[in-house]
Formats: C-alpha cells, sequence, structure tokens
C-alpha cells in the first residue's frame, strides 16, 4: 500500500496509460538550503536532463521504504524521509508515471556520491532554477521544484 497525498498534478497530455510506474523522490536539502539534483547518465530515457533522485516503488514497499532504498542505491546515503509534496502524475510517450516527491534530510556525516548518475550538483531551489539552461530539469521534476519554490523559495 503506499502512504502519500492524493493531491496530485497531471502534467504531459494527462493521458493515463496502462501500467502507471509508481516513482518516488527526495528533495534532499543540505545545510545552507540548497537542493540536490542528479544528471541522468547516457543510455538511460531523458539521458542529459536533470532530476531529483529515487526510483521505482517494489511490490510491497511503501513510497518511504523505497525512497530510503533508492537513494542508498543511487547515492550511497541515507537520509531522514520528511514532508511529502504533491504528487505529480506525468505521461511520456511510451509510459505514464506517478512520481511521489518528499523533503529529505541527511543524515549525520553522509555525503552523496554520484554512483549511478553522470553527475551531482546542490543548487539553490529559487525560479531560476525552474527555467535554468544549465539543469534542464526532467518534465515530471518540473512541477515538484515550483511547489518547493512557491512554498520555500527565497
Amino acid at each position: 500500500m503506499l502512504w502519500f497525498r492524493p493531491r496530485v498534478v497531471i502534467w504531459g497530455d494527462g493521458l493515463y496509460k496502462e501500467g502507471m510506474i509508481q516513482v518516488v523522490c527526495g528533495l534532499i536539502v543540505n545545510g545552507e538550503g540548497r537542493l540536490l539534483i542528479c544528471q541522468r547518465p547516457e543510455g538511460k530515457a531523458q539521458a542529459g536532463l536533470w532530476e531529483f533522485p529515487g526510483g521505482k516503488i517494489d511490490q510491497g514497499e511503501s513510497a518511504r521504504e523505497a525512497l530510503r532504498r533508492e537513494l542508498i542505491e543511487e547515492l550511497g546515503c541515507e537520509v531522514e524521509v520528511g514532508e511529502a509534496l504533491t504528487s505529480v502524475r506525468y505521461a511520456y510517450d511510451d509510459y505514464s508515471i506517478c512520481l511521489i516527491p518528499y523533503i529529505c534530510r541527511l543524515l549525520d556525516g553522509q555525503e552523496p556520491k554520484a554512483i549511478e548518475h553522470s553527475n551531482i550538483e546542490w543548487v539553490r531551489g529559487d525560479e531560476r532554477l525552474v527555467t535554468s539552461a544549465d539543469y534542464a530539469l526532467a518534465p515530471a521534476d518540473i512541477p515538484i521544484l515550483e511547489e518547493w519554490v512557491e512554498r520555500f523559495g527565497d
């Protein structure tokens, strides 16, 4: 069973495609209030785009458990999973996802590493990131960043 708020933003063509994939992502915030974004590697869908780290929820796993597991696999670090933000349903050309974002904090002594990404960066989570040419975000991550900016931006 998934535990997240029922609020949903629908982006893309808004059409549900059979077998919508349940995905989690973490907005990891450091001590300076910066967010961690990760660049998708070559050879993967949306290669070169930036995203909030996370991944698919496995059968029998809660969203929070999946996020903790994915961040250990992708970044080699453990986090405290906090508040859920608004879930996003996004229909790509050949698949659809329901992306469930959480605000996260690194546990003491943890330092993320780019294990499964080309690059990782700590960035200001403000309106400039939404339109940044330097950090082109994956489409499903854009409404999550917009909510962050609306609620917590400088």
